[in-house]
């Protein structure tokens, strides 16, 4: 049967679309689990909301020739969509109508996002918002915004975090495994590639304790939590493959 506009499209076979609100968020919230889906053979494009502009190291400039460094040792393309600035961000409705329109281009099974946590940089609990209503909205055809393009479903919204704190209390994650040390390789040269902003702190040395924590969850030695927007449904059980908790 010929899956119609709306009809989710498969998660093991459409791009991957992910979100960040500045030219690092990605890399150091979850380039592990991005270098891993695209060296399986996912595509996967970036789509980034601000050139770090506001930034108290990098010029705009600089942190975009970064960004797409970091990007191509992940193995994504990636663009920049101008909405209010690095650290002016708000939640319009017109936003998310640009977001939706991204959604419906790009055509993924599954979008990542910054969480809506409200402890971390208000433009990535903002953003998270902004893509959770662009995933809703990518659904309504008779959206006249988006008439040129046909509605598109996705598959799976979920969300990343880019430090500790931003991680949501309530709900659990999904434990990705990227031990693989190719995977590890690629995405710590994916967050060095942002030399800006390593002035700041070694936001690196950060993140691969925080893997390395998370992998320890799992019996992994590296792992990357995502958050799942919505509950997560299965077929049978035999799509199950291993609990973090080891009974």
């Amino acid at each position: 049967m010929k899956p119609t506009p709306n009809s989710p499209p498969d998660p093991g076979l459409a791009p991957l679309l992910v979100f960040g609100a500045h030219p690092d968020d990605i890399e150091f919230g979850c380039g592990g689990a991005i270098a891993r889906e695209t060296r399986a053979g996912r595509p996967a494009h970036f789509v980034i909301c601000s050139r770090g502009e506001a930034g108290t190291h990098g010029t705009p400039a600089i942190r975009t020739v970064e960004a797409k460094k970091a990007a191509a040792l992940l193995g994504a393309t990636v663009e920049f969509i101008e909405l209010d600035g690095d650290a002016h961000l708000d939640v319009k409705a017109a936003h998310a109508v640009a977001l939706a329109r991204l959604i419906r281009q790009h055509r993924p099974a599954i979008v990542l996002a910054p969480t809506l946590v409200e402890n971390q940089h208000p433009d990535h609990a903002k953003l998270g918002r902004l893509v959770r209503d662009a995933a809703r909205l990518a659904r309504y055809g008779g959206l006249r915004e988006l008439k040129k393009l046909p509605p598109h479903a996705v598959s799976h919204l979920l969300y990343y975090a880019v430090t500790p704190d931003a991680e949501p209390r309530d709900t659990p994650p999904i434990l990705i495994d990227v031990s693989a040390p190719e995977i590890l390789t690629a995405w710590t040269a994916a967050m060095e590639a942002h030399a800006s902003q390593l002035q700041t702190r070694n936001y690196v040395a950060l993140q691969l304790a925080r893997a390395t924590v998370n992998g320890s969850r799992c019996g992994a030695t590296a792992a990357i939590p995502l958050f799942p927007n919505d509950p997560l449904a299965f077929d049978s059980l035999a799509a199950l493959q291993r609990s973090a908790r080891r009974f």
